[in-house]
């Protein structure tokens, strides 16, 4: 069983990637999907929110007019051949084929970040960065914590091997895939204090 969040799925049967989206549609809360279950998303603490948002607002500023677009919580990733629907904090695709479709999700991430929280963290490092790393186009995951200033910036080389990058107070952050890099307080701005 994936890393759930909440202590019950949707539906224990299987349920198809095409009813799963039918009912995402009208459904008044989140729910991921991965390999026919389904998922109840938490809510989201005011420091999680406050660091996806000054993400979000980071990257839209530096992306203008590059052909790429970030994408806030409420847009989901596809990936077919791991069978999983996921809605990341922030996301980033640059890929024409994601512009042009009418889909409620985009298939070809080049960025996805998500904000550690106590009760999705070992989810965020381990099923998802797994089911993540399955998308070709994907360069760079990056891992915030919302309790104190760090980021795990994972890149894929050359040769396709995940390396991490560690940043923490003091340091600029890196987003190799999108060329960009600002002071990592920057981040956390509002959400935490930093001494």
């Amino acid at each position: 069983m994936p890393c759930p969040y909440t202590s019950q799925t949707w539906n224990t049967l299987y349920v198809s990637p095409e009813d799963y989206l039918a009912a995402e549609k009208v459904s008044p809360i989140k729910h991921e999907y991965r390999q026919g279950e389904i998922y109840a998303m938490a809510g989201a603490s005011k420091a999680h929110v406050i660091i996806s948002g000054n993400v979000f607002a980071l990257l839209r500023n530096h992306l203008r007019g590059s052909g790429c677009i970030p994408y806030i919580a409420d847009m989901k990733v596809r990936k077919e051949t791991s069978n999983f629907f996921y809605y990341p904090d922030v996301t980033v695709s640059c890929d024409e084929r994601d512009k042009n479709a009418a889909e409620d999700f985009i298939r070809y991430p080049r960025l996805i970040v998500e904000v550690l929280s106590p009760t999705t963290a070992a989810c965020d490092r381990g099923d998802k960065f797994a089911d993540y790393r399955t998308s070709e186009s994907l360069q760079e995951y990056v891992l915030i914590n919302q309790e104190r200033v760090s980021v795990e910036c994972f890149r894929r080389n050359a040769e396709g091997l995940w390396v991490l990058y560690p940043y923490t107070q003091g340091q600029e952050v890196q987003f190799a895939s999108v060329n960009f890099s600002w002071a990592i307080e920057t981040l956390y701005e509002d959400a935490i204090e930093i001494g």
